[in-house]
């Protein structure tokens, strides 16, 4: 499998895995492995390069920021949302920067945190540089990582890994969905008990357990603040934050025979406003697709009858499993392949995982993730003014609702279909591949120059 669940579903801040989390975790590795060798101390100055779209998109993405909070120490995972605006305003303002917290030096962003928006690196869209230099101009580090979707941070040699330890050490590997149904075929196993005995390869049950739910709690506690957050967000589109208007609505008004779907629309609206406006979300597996496993999640939590926590593993575990094959055999970064990636592959994700919940066998399941791929194959990422927000809250909702009808309509039938998943897959990345660069996160294109022109 490769991936494991705690990789898919990171827990970290708005409003991009790619250009937030990822540029985070890479400025934050650069200096740890510096430290670690004993020479941060004789660090003067640090200068960033931004490439490819992390560069076209960056300001709107927080990419800048990111950066400023890696150098900082900070983590995704610990950092407070709140405290992310007057920490990087006091870079900007003093031209200085305490590296690990600790290790003050001079560093105005105006020089050193450069976007290059035109400029690309070859190996991959999203590629970040990072120079350190000692007294007397002196180089003593230099170090490219690429920021590869979901928050995936890899540098060059890590692109032409093969296998890991960790793969080799689980014992049902696999790659494709068809590995894992045979899996399945042979051990009678389902698939959510195929990736717990891969997870426990590692890591205690206790632990995978508890993990799942820590991670759903605070999916829980984003749906929360993105009901309780009235205004707009920020960034200059000016667009209303609209889950706390519907949450009231839903919650007073007399329900109808679609008031489900209104409320499938509410989650992810209040998931993906929090993503926009820098709060705390879980990679699911992206940012810009944070909203959709949550919103139907919370649709099988709080509108199912018999829904439970073991449930909520049940649909979260299914979830990894196809994830972690679209991860590994195509991709889930907007830069690479497009939106088809990021919301193609959540929703997909949620389609299994409901269709999981719902009692279907293997292959139901995995007809539920084609039909939920199959139908966003194409899918461009054209954000308007490069900002997580316009279309990319919308497309999580319309997404969360169609993993529910893939889902739905999977389990009136046995499982046997046309098309295979792993040929969607394929297919998605091979559309992305042929995908024009200003259709793939560069708001070069699409929505992102239409709208402005208008």
């Amino acid at each position: 499998m490769q991936l494991s669940f705690f990789d898919l579903f990171s827990i970290g801040i708005g409003p991009s895995s790619s250009h937030t989390v990822g540029p985070i975790r890479a400025a934050h590795r650069v200096l740890t492995d510096l430290d670690a060798a004993g020479r941060l101390t004789d660090v003067v100055r640090v200068r960033v390069d931004l490439y490819g779209s992390l560069g076209s998109t960056g300001r709107g993405h927080h990419s800048d920021r990111a950066v400023l909070l890696g150098l900082l120490g900070e983590q995704p995972e610990t950092v407070d949302p709140a405290a992310v605006e007057p920490t990087v305003r006091a870079v900007w303002r003093d031209h200085r920067i305490a590296l690990l917290g600790r290790h003050p030096i001079d560093f105005d962003p105006n020089q050193d945190l450069i976007l290059h928006r035109r400029r690309s690196l070859p190996q991959h869209p999203n590629g970040i540089r990072f120079r350190c230099y000692a007294t007397g101009k002196r180089l003593i580090d230099e170090r490219v990582l690429f920021s590869i979707g979901g928050g995936f941070v890899v540098d060059i040699a890590d692109l032409d890994a093969g296998t890991s330890s960790a793969e080799a050490a689980e014992p049902y590997p696999f790659r494709t969905t068809a590995e894992l149904l045979a899996i399945c075929d042979r051990t009678g196993l389902t698939i959510e008990q195929v990736v717990l005995a891969n997870e426990t390869a590692t890591r205690g049950a206790d632990e995978v357990y508890d993990g799942v739910l820590a991670v759903w709690r605070v999916m829980q506690e984003c749906v929360r603040n993105g009901f309780g957050t009235d205004g707009r967000l920020p960034g200059g589109l000016n667009v209303l934050r609209r889950a706390p208007l519907l949450h009231r609505q839903l919650t007073h008004d007399t329900p109808d025979a679609l008031t489900g779907m209104d409320w499938i629309t509410a989650y992810a609206l209040a998931v993906n406003e929090e993503n926009a406006a820098g709060g705390r979300v879980v990679t699911a597996p992206t940012n810009g697709a944070a909203g959709v496993i949550p919103a139907v999640l919370h649709y099988y939590r709080e509108h199912m009858p018999g829904a439970d926590d073991a449930g909520v593993v049940r649909f979260l575990l299914t979830a990894t499993a196809i994830g972690a094959i679209i991860k590994t055999t195509a991709s889930i970064s907007g830069a690479e392949v497009g939106c088809q990636g990021e919301v193609g592959s959540a929703c997909a994700m949620a389609s299994a995982g409901l269709a999981a919940v719902m009692g279907g066998s293997p292959r139901q399941i995995e007809n539920a993730a084609e039909i939920g791929m199959e139908h966003n194959l194409g899918l461009t990422c054209d954000p308007v003014g490069g900002l997580v927000q316009v279309p990319c809250i919308e497309r999580n909702a319309i997404a969360s609702v169609k993993a529910v009808a893939a889902a739905r309509t999977a389990m009136h039938f046995d499982g046997t279909h046309l098309v295979s998943l792993d040929t969607v897959i394929k297919t998605m990345r091979d559309t992305g591949a042929d995908m024009m660069s200003k259709y793939k996160e560069t708001s070069r294109g699409g929505l992102a120059v239409n709208v402005t022109e208008c």
